[in-house]
């Protein structure tokens, strides 16, 4: 069963037809919306900070989402797919993004709607990255701007995949 605990009183939320895999932890004060997956080995912090989650995020095996004490919190937007093993701190996430496998986004990051994070990048603190665009790297530094076939091809049709995929569980942990 997974681990929803909360932290000084502060319990997490969900919305409609969201799916916890069942070793997933979550924690203290999160707020997530409808149609969202939270993914095996998964760990979502809200003990520091808060952290706000849209609807239809999917938030895969292995991630990390997290923030920073009195500075920080993370705040994610609408249709956003979180690779396996990305580490999200305590940045913005706009609308419509996708983060790669193994990416990680430091503090006062904030990633513009309709954009990827490539696998692997690494996004400094501070950072903005503008709508419409990929980073790759290490650091993390612009490639190009992302064409409409990318947003449909990718950052669409893997929120939508997401959606599926927690169907298949359904009866066994939805939240």
């Amino acid at each position: 069963m997974a681990v929803i605990l909360p932290v000084e009183g502060v319990h997490p939320k969900f919305g409609k037809d969201c799916f916890v895999a069942p070793n997933a932890s979550i924690v203290g004060d999160v707020i997530m919306g409808d149609g969202c997956s939270v993914w095996f080995n998964t760990v979502i912090r809200g003990d520091v900070n808060s952290i706000r989650i849209g609807n239809k995020v999917n938030i895969q095996d292995g991630a990390v989402v997290h923030c920073t004490f009195q500075k920080t919190k993370t705040v994610i937007g609408n249709n956003v797919s979180i690779g396996h093993n990305a580490i999200v701190h305590g940045c913005l996430l706009h609308d419509n993004v996708l983060v790669g496998m193994g990416a990680i986004i430091m503090d006062e990051v904030e990633v513009g709607s309709n954009s990827i994070v490539a696998a692997g990048a690494v996004v400094l603190e501070g950072t903005k990255i503008e709508e419409g665009s990929i980073y790759a790297g290490v650091p993390a530094k612009k490639i190009k701007d992302i064409s409409s076939e990318l947003i449909s091809g990718q950052i669409e049709r893997i929120a939508n995949n997401y959606i599926h995929y927690a169907s298949w569980f359904k009866d066994a942990n939805a939240i």
